[in-house]
């Protein structure tokens, strides 16, 4: 018989936790998965979404066959820090996914995500690594991958009280 708790790392730990990001748009949403043990991220596709409104059935597939278990959404801000165009838009589907899904869903300012990701693109399209031209779709990507890859940073660093 196995102790209790075997498998999920040392007393005191808390498992790893496989986390989604979504970069929200209203005509697309970028979508990365990645993990609480190795910090890492990477880029999964995108979601179409029409008029704000996501392709749920699409996202809802993501949801099943990964089985995440915490949901990252960047919400856009000003530079300034106020809110931006998009920011309640962000925070209502961010409201929608806890909903739907009943999966714990975080925020986290994305402000300059979608500029790092591009950035990134370019470097590999330079180096030769990333061989054709960059889609928009795969910048939506990226983004949700920094914006995630952000929060399990912030994660990593911040004091556990479990």
């Amino acid at each position: 018989m196995p102790e209790a708790g075997a498998g999920a790392g040392p007393p005191g730990q808390t498992p790893p936790e496989l986390a989604f990001g979504f970069d929200y748009g209203e005509r697309r949403i970028g979508l990365a998965a990645g993990d609480t043990l190795t910090g890492g991220a990477r880029p999964l596709g995108v979601v179409a979404a029409t008029g704000g409104r996501p392709d749920w059935p699409a996202l809802s597939r993501y949801v099943r066959d990964y089985e995440p278990s915490v949901l990252v959404v960047g919400v856009p801000y000003n530079m300034d820090g106020t809110p931006g165009r998009l920011t309640e838009a962000a925070l209502g589907f961010a409201a929608d996914l806890a909903s739907r899904f009943r999966l714990k869903v975080v925020t986290v300012d994305e402000r300059l995500s979608s500029r790092e990701a591009a950035d990134q693109l370019r470097g590999k399209r330079a180096s030769g690594e990333h061989p054709r031209r960059i889609r928009p779709g795969e910048i939506d990507a990226a983004a949700a991958c920094v914006l995630l890859e952000q929060w399990l940073r912030e994660r990593a660093r911040a004091p556990r009280n479990e």
